[in-house]
C-alpha cells in the first residue's frame, strides 16, 4: 500500500488575484478609517461633556447666588437643618438634579448639604478661589465622590462677599452619557462600513474588468516586457494620450527625431514646431506610411488611434532606401545617356569609316576634330567657371542626361564658383535635386531649356536655377518644400516630395533659405542662399591641381554625389 500523502498545510497571505487583493485592501482601509474616526470623535466627545457638565453646574451656582434673599438669610440665621437656606438650596437642587447645592460662609461653613449630617460643617475642598470673587469650574472629588464642579462668590445688597456657593453635578451621569452614546455611534460606524465595503467591491469589480483580471505579478511582467520591446525594437515609437500630448517615446524615437526625454508632456507642435512632421503625429494628416523629413533622415510615419482617444505613431527610417532609390534613378539616367552616347558615336564611326573609304582624308580628320573639340568646350566651359570637381563632374553628368531628354542645359555666364566649398556634398545634393526637378518640369516642351547660375559672394554661395517649364502657381509654392508634396508621378521605388523638403532643410541648417518664384519669360526660379559656405581664401598661394579630366573618373563621380 502506498504512503499517504502529507495533508496540504493550509497557506495564509494575500490572494493572488487582483480583485481580491484590491477589495481586501479597500476593505481593510474602511474598516481602519472607520475605527479611527470613532476613536477621534469619541476622545473629545468625552471632554465636551465634562465641559457641558462644569458649565451647567457653574450655571445653577450663578442662578442660587443671585437670590438677595439667600444672602440675607445666611447672614440673620445660623445653620440648621431645617433652615430657610437649607430649605431653599434642596429646593434648587431637586429642580435642577444637581447632586449637591452649598451655600457656605467666609470661613468655609456650609449652611446647606444633601446630607443633613453635613451642615454646619466645614466644606471639605478649598472655596478661597471663589470667596476671593473668581469663578470656578472643576472636576473634583469631595464628601459625595468624584463630580463636576462649579463655586461663585454669594454677595449682599452691597456687593460684599459674605460666602460661596457649590454646586456639583455628578460625574457617573456624565460618564453615562458617553456609554448611552457609544451603541448609536456604533450603528453609524456599521453603516460606514457598510457603504465603504459596497464601493470597495464595485470599483474592484470594475478594476477586475480593466485588467482583465491579472495579478499585481502578471500587469508587472507585462510592463517589464513592454519597456523592454519598446526599447528593444528598431522602429520609432511615440504615444500620445487624448489631449494630443507625447506621454511615451522609445530609444529609437529620440535618435530617429534627434529629441529627448524633456518632450514628453508637450503637443507635437511643442516639441517639433509647426511643420509636417508636427503635423502627422499629431493625426492633420491622416493615410499609411506618410514621409516626412527630420534633419537629414527621411522618415515613413504610421499613426494608429487607441481605445482611450489617444494614438500611437510609429516611425521607420528609410533615408538609405531613399538615397538608393536615388541612386537608381540617376543610374538609370546615366545609362540612358551612355546608351544615347553610343549611338551617335556609332554615327560618327560610321561616318568616319565613309570618309576613309572615300579617301577624303583631309575632311576625315577634320570631322574628328570638330567632333573631339566640342566636347572639351563643353568640359572646359563648366570647370572653368565651377572649380570644385564634384560640382563641375556633376553638371557635365547632367548635361548629358539632359541631351539625352532634348532639353538644352546652360551654366550662365555669371557662374564663378571657387574650389572653397565646406560641404561639397550637401552643394551636389542641393544643385542635384533643383536640376533634376528642372529637368522633369520642362521635359515634353518646345525649346526646353535650363540654365544654372553658381557664385560666391563673400563667403556665401548664391544657386539660382530656372526653367522654361510651365511654373508653378503662387499658392503652391511653399507647398513644393513641404515633404511628401508632388504632382509627378511616384518613383518605381518610393514615393515623390522628398528632393525640395531637403534642399530647404539642408538650406536651413546652414542658416540659409531656399525659395521659389517666377522666372523671366515664365518657369520656375529656384533661389537657395548659403551663408558660410566658403571658406576663407588661403593668404598664400598654394599648389593646386586642376580639374579631373572630362571624361574620366567624373563621369561615375556623378552618379555618386547626384544621387545624394
Amino acid at each position: 500500500m502506498s504512503p499517504t500523502p502529507p495533508a496540504r498545510r493550509l497557506r495564509l497571505g494575500m490572494p493572488r488575484r487582483m480583485f481580491s487583493q484590491v477589495l481586501l485592501m479597500q476593505v481593510a482601509i474602511a474598516a481602519g478609517v472607520v475605527v479611527l474616526a470613532t476613536g477621534l470623535f469619541l476622545a473629545p466627545l468625552s471632554h465636551q461633556l465634562d465641559d457641558q457638565a462644569m458649565r451647567r453646574a457653574l450655571a445653577i451656582a450663578q442662578t442660587t447666588a443671585a437670590q438677595p434673599q439667600i444672602a440675607t438669610d445666611l447672614q440673620n440665621t445660623p445653620p440648621s437643618v431645617d433652615g430657610p437656606v437649607q430649605r431653599a438650596a434642596e429646593r434648587i437642587r431637586k429642580a435642577s438634579e444637581a447632586e449637591y447645592v452649598v451655600v457656605m460662609n467666609t470661613q468655609h461653613v456650609r449652611w446647606s448639604h444633601r446630607d443633613p449630617a453635613q451642615v454646619g460643617r466645614v466644606v471639605s475642598t478649598d472655596p478661597s478661589q471663589a470667596l476671593a470673587g473668581k469663578d470656578v469650574m472643576e472636576i473634583d472629588s469631595g464628601t459625595l465622590g468624584r463630580s463636576a464642579r462649579g463655586k461663585v462668590p454669594l454677595r449682599d445688597a452691597d456687593g460684599r462677599i459674605i460666602g460661596a456657593v457649590s454646586v456639583g453635578i455628578e460625574y457617573d451621569s456624565v460618564r453615562a452619557r458617553l456609554v448611552h452614546t457609544i451603541p448609536g455611534l456604533f450603528a453609524y460606524a456599521g453603516g460606514a462600513l457598510s457603504v465603504g465595503a459596497l464601493a470597495a467591491w464595485l470599483i474592484s469589480r470594475r478594476v477586475q474588468r480593466q485588467t482583465r483580471d491579472l495579478a499585481f505579478s502578471d500587469i508587472s511582467a507585462l510592463l517589464a516586457e513592454r519597456e523592454a520591446m519598446l526599447h528593444g525594437i528598431r522602429e520609432g515609437v511615440v504615444a500620445l494620450d487624448r489631449t494630443g500630448r507625447i506621454r511615451l517615446l522609445n530609444d529609437e524615437a529620440q535618435r530617429l527625431l534627434d529629441i529627448g526625454e524633456e518632450i514628453v508632456g508637450r503637443s507635437p507642435d511643442e516639441a517639433f514646431g509647426a511643420g509636417r512632421t508636427a503635423d502627422v503625429l499629431a493625426g492633420r494628416v491622416t493615410g499609411t506610411d506618410l514621409l516626412t523629413v527630420r534633419g537629414q533622415r527621411v522618415l515613413v510615419a504610421n499613426r494608429m488611434p487607441t481605445d482611450d482617444d489617444g494614438a500611437v505613431a510609429t516611425l521607420r527610417d528609410r533615408t538609405e532606401l531613399e538615397q538608393l532609390g536615388r541612386e537608381l534613378d540617376s543610374t538609370r539616367g546615366l545609362i540612358d545617356a551612355l546608351r544615347a552616347q553610343d549611338h551617335e558615336h556609332a554615327n560618327r564611326m560610321h561616318t568616319l569609316l565613309g570618309l576613309l573609304e572615300l579617301e577624303m582624308f583631309d575632311d576625315a580628320v577634320e570631322f574628328v576634330g570638330e567632333v573631339v573639340g566640342d566636347h572639351r568646350v563643353t568640359a572646359e566651359q563648366v570647370t572653368e567657371k565651377i572649380q570644385d570637381p564634384l560640382l563641375a563632374a556633376l553638371l557635365v553628368g547632367k548635361a548629358t542626361v539632359a541631351a539625352e531628354r532634348g532639353v538644352a542645359l546652360w551654366v550662365s555666364d555669371r557662374t564663378r564658383l571657387p574650389d572653397r566649398l565646406v560641404d561639397p556634398r550637401g552643394l551636389v545634393t542641393v544643385v542635384g535635386n533643383l536640376v533634376d526637378n528642372a529637368l522633369d518640369a520642362v521635359a515634353g516642351t518646345p525649346h526646353a531649356r535650363v540654365e544654372v547660375e553658381l557664385r560666391a559672394e563673400g563667403r556665401t554661395a548664391v544657386l539660382r536655377v530656372w526653367d522654361t517649364g510651365p511654373g508653378i502657381p503662387a499658392e503652391q509654392r511653399e507647398l513644393v518644400f513641404t515633404e511628401g508634396w508632388s504632382t509627378k508621378k511616384p518613383p518605381a521605388h518610393g514615393k515623390r516630395g522628398i528632393g525640395l523638403s531637403l534642399v530647404r532643410r539642408l538650406a536651413e541648417r546652414q542658416g540659409g533659405s531656399a525659395a521659389v518664384g517666377e522666372a523671366d519669360g515664365g518657369g520656375a526660379e529656384f533661389t537657395v542662399v548659403l551663408p558660410e559656405a566658403l571658406a576663407e581664401p588661403d593668404p598664400e598661394p598654394a599648389f593646386t591641381t586642376g580639374p579631373a579630366p572630362i571624361g574620366e573618373a567624373p563621369a561615375r563621380t556623378a552618379v555618386e554625389e547626384e544621387a545624394r
